[in-house]
């Protein structure tokens, strides 16, 4: 194990200095890496908006909008169909997903039929997405009725491109923009996520992506005077329009478009020359240009209707054909309005309205502090878990410190080459992982130990130390692994970026504390030709403590199951402080740009804005107030409407730093998704250990992950503690360590139970937490001293993570040892030995505070 060939030697170092080459750029600012090759500064991690500040918008194509569309538009069919078969029909509406039809001449039935079937014909989607859709079916309604429905298929195909085809929409508005490494991408069903690093206007963004932007050019309808259309009922064929004018004037427009927006190919804005007033100019391609033209000169002196998102823009009289294919569109413009205009033209029509959901806004200046807290947080936590493991281990912490150091560079490389985004969960995970990443030394080291103790040779110890804690290095750390996939599935945002970030560190911990770690060790060998142990190792006061902890079992049981409960009882009467991501609403950090804000004067003025509940409190500096809003009764166009006016008020005096809007949709969606992330963690987790060890072991593991929950859950109701996502994510991680700390245990426990055939239970679960004794309080140590500098360095943003998770690493190793261990006996993994067994009890006795021989 400790002999490394030429090659091997080669390739873990070729990785290592890989690694440090790609994880360099981190080390400079954008500026220093100007005259830098691409290769090399694209390598640079990117930082989320939390860091860098920004705009995070989830967008909803709204269904109803395209069935609606696909109703009006089965309708027009249906009328021009008939009319050009010369069938009389009567009664023609949609309803619903239904549009029905009644034929005058009921000899004229079967005709209808015919001439209708095309619309039920399948419509080819490609061979990617299923061959082909049926949208429409007919039926026979009775008494010559027709029924054509839309099919639930056939809306999910046109909702499907809809979203396809507004994301290339989108893209193209937020390019306009001119900002910087946009990600816009499809979430689910009818959902597209668009981030926009740096955006310091995040309104105008809402604003642009919220408009439809449909442009037509349309005749006016002269031949009915639009009032007694208002007071009647206006032809078929004709719609009544507003203007844009204030008080607006109505105009009965035909529905036929003469030219759409389709056919747009520029669209800039400009003055007016004569007027000097703000301006659009645009210009048709060729078709747009023809249909155009010819529809100028066969309506010379009349009125036609520039309708842009079913607003009259303006409504000239052509006094001659246009034939140039181009024109100008004016309406009282500000300079800002026709600017965007022309970017909504440019960027093209949205097939259907999208609603934005949930928003989740960052100033620059709170993202530069959270980098600097989060830096600080990261450099305390190092160096403590780094000076942690030099007093306890002396020259073997230093290897194990060289081989953190290596994790660190090689989590920011991987990072880097997959383009994973960092968030300041991100670096909690960073955090977390220098916390852990030492774990596998020491149970590394232990098991040294433990061979030198039964007087084996140094060499052979170093050998067997390695190869042994390598099944339980795997089995720990692949139980937070599996946590880490699971967060990934069901987190959003920021809390992906810390599932990957555990993820990623797991890997690199196995890899540097394994390989790396045992090629140290074996120079270390060559060189000094070591007969003993190194001076400095200081874990022999964990020795020989023989703590009799089965013997208090029962009590311990007691005592957890009344606690169990009142935290239950909590639950179901005082309920969980839910925060907007499960229940909707908004948050809003603000600044005072004048000294120490005023909390009051800030909830009288906003109390006056008639939006329901409102908290605003003291948030980390006196400058700094937290506005929570409770969810709007009006959904996600109301949140939106809300935090305008909100802005409106505090703006004067105040800087948002932070704004996050959910809405009910996507609260909802978060309740769902994170009960089945916290069930397919557990479920996950039992199947591997019942596939590693046996039943017994994986349900004591899923009741010790039942009890670390239920404690947590209790934390949260009695402290008054926000739950968030983020609470569910420490919740998770809290699932993975508790696990990593019983499946070391349950390892060592199948071991002894291999070895010690006839050693009663209770005596060999003794033996076994008492030698893993040492790694349990120093894992749990290293853990809670990283997650330690997190809370107290970290920032507000994510305090109540880390304090959670720094709650649940006690929580985890208290219910390793009397939990998970003690269940065993509960479920009769071994029976109670009999007194034919006592030269085994006498032996047990003799052994149980000794390492394993």
């Amino acid at each position: 194990m400790l002999h490394f060939s030429r090659w091997k030697t080669v390739f873990i170092w070729l990785i290592v200095l890989i690694s440090a080459v790609i994880a360099s750029p981190n080390l400079f600012t954008d500026k220093q890496l100007e005259g830098m090759p691409n290769w090399y500064k694209h390598n640079k991690v990117t930082l989320g908006l939390d860091l860098q500040g920004g705009s995070y918008i989830m967008l909803k194509v709204e269904r109803s909008d395209i069935v609606k569309e696909r109703l009006e538009t089965i309708v027009g069919d249906v009328r021009a169909q008939l009319r050009d078969a010369n069938i009389r029909y009567s009664g023609l509406a949609g309803n619903g997903q239904q549009i029905q039809v009644r034929i005058t001449d009921p000899a004229q039935y079967e005709a209808a039929k015919n001439a209708l079937k095309d619309l039920t014909l399948p419509v080819s989607v490609g061979t990617l997405t299923g061959g082909s859709v049926q949208e429409v079916t007919m039926s026979d309604g009775g008494d010559n009725v027709l029924r054509l429905n839309l099919t639930d298929a056939g809306i999910d195909y046109r909702l499907s491109s809809a979203v396809a085809q507004s994301i290339e929409v989108v893209r193209r508005r937020v390019d306009e923009l001119g900002t910087t490494e946009p990600l816009i991408v499809r979430q689910g069903n009818d959902r597209i996520i668009v981030q926009v690093p740096g955006l310091q206007d995040p309104q105008r963004l809402k604003s642009l992506l919220n408009q439809t932007a449909k442009l037509s050019f349309r005749m006016v309808d002269t031949s009915m005077p639009v009032q007694e259309a208002l007071n009647g009922r206006p032809p078929a064929t004709d719609e009544i329009l507003y203007s844009q004018d204030d008080p607006p004037v109505p105009y009965l427009v035909e529905r036929r478009a003469l030219v759409s927006g389709d056919n747009l190919v520029d669209a800039q804005a400009s003055f007016n020359q004569q007027t000097n007033e703000p301006v659009v100019t645009f210009r048709f391609d060729s078709r747009g240009a023809q249909r155009f033209a010819q529809a100028t000169q066969q309506n010379v002196g009349k009125p036609f209707a520039i309708v842009l998102d079913n607003q009259v823009i303006s409504a000239p009289v052509i006094r001659e054909p246009i034939v140039g294919g181009s024109g100008q569109i004016s309406g009282n413009f500000t300079v800002q309005g026709a600017n965007d205009l022309a970017v909504l033209l440019r960027a093209g029509a949205l097939p259907a309205t999208l609603t934005v959901v949930e928003e989740r806004t960052v100033g620059p200046s709170l993202g530069s502090d959270s980098i600097h807290a989060g830096l600080t947080a990261s450099a305390i936590g190092a160096i403590g878990v780094v000076l942690f493991m030099f007093i306890f281990y002396g020259f073997f912490g230093l290897l194990a410190n060289i081989a953190l150091v290596v994790n660190i560079v090689m989590l920011l490389a991987i990072l880097s080459i997959i383009g994973s985004t960092l968030t300041l969960p991100g670096i909690a995970g960073i955090v977390l992982t220098i916390g852990m990443a030492v774990d596998s030394n020491v149970l590394i080291y232990e098991r040294i130990r433990e061979e030198v103790k039964a007087g084996k040779p140094l060499i052979s110890s170093l050998e067997n130390g390695f190869t042994r804690a390598f099944a339980t290095i795997i089995d720990a750390n692949l139980t937070t692994f599996i946590v880490a996939c699971v967060l990934f599935y069901m987190g959003t945002g920021p809390v992906k970026g810390f599932a990957v970030t555990l993820a990623v560190g797991i890997v690199t911990t196995v890899f540097t504390a394994y390989t790396l770690t045992a090629w140290l060790f074996g120079v270390w060998v060559r060189r000094s030709r070591p007969k003993h142990l190194p001076k400095g190792i200081r874990t022999g006061m964990f020795d020989g403590k023989d703590i009799p902890f089965m013997k208090y079992r029962r009590i311990v049981f007691g005592i957890t199951g009344v606690i169990m409960l009142t935290c239950l009882g909590g639950f179901m009467t005082k309920g969980l402080n839910l925060g907007i991501d499960f229940q909707g609403g908004s948050i809003i950090e603000v600044q005072s740009k004048s000294g120490p804000a005023d909390i009051a004067d800030i909830r009288e003025r906003l109390s006056q804005l008639n939006l329901g509940e409102i908290q605003a409190q003291s948030f980390g500096s006196p400058d700094d107030v937290l506005i929570r809003i409770q969810a709007q009764e009006g959904g996600e166009n109301a949140e939106q409407s809300a935090i305008t006016m909100i802005r409106g008020e505090l703006q004067d005096k105040y800087d948002f730093r932070r704004v996050e809007v959910v809405g009910p949709a996507v609260s909802g969606d978060l309740t769902v998704t994170s009960t089945i992330g916290i069930a397919l963690a557990m479920i996950a987790i039992m199947i591997y250990i019942w596939f590693r060890f046996e039943w017994q072991f994986a349900l004591g593991a899923i009741i010790s992950m039942v009890h670390d929950v239920v404690f947590t859950i209790g934390l949260f109701v009695f402290l008054g503690i926000e739950f968030n996502l983020t609470s569910i994510a420490a919740i998770l991680t809290i699932i993975g360590y508790s696990l990593n700390d019983t499946v070391v245990i349950y390892d060592r426990i199948r071991e002894n139970l291999r070895r010690y055939k006839k050693m009663p239970l209770s005596m060999i679960i003794d033996v076994s937490l008492n030698q893993t004794l040492s790694r349990t309080i120093l894992t749990g140590l290293t853990v809670m001293l990283a997650l330690l500098s997190l809370y107290l360095f970290g920032g507000e943003v994510i305090r109540s993570f880390t304090f959670a998770m720094l709650f649940g690493v006690g929580i985890g190793v208290f219910s390793s040892i009397y939990i998970a261990a003690p269940v065993l006996i509960a479920f009769n993994l071994r029976p109670t030995s009999t007194d034919a067994d006592d030269k085994d009890d006498q032996k047990a006795n003799s052994i149980s505070g000794k390492p394993a021989v």
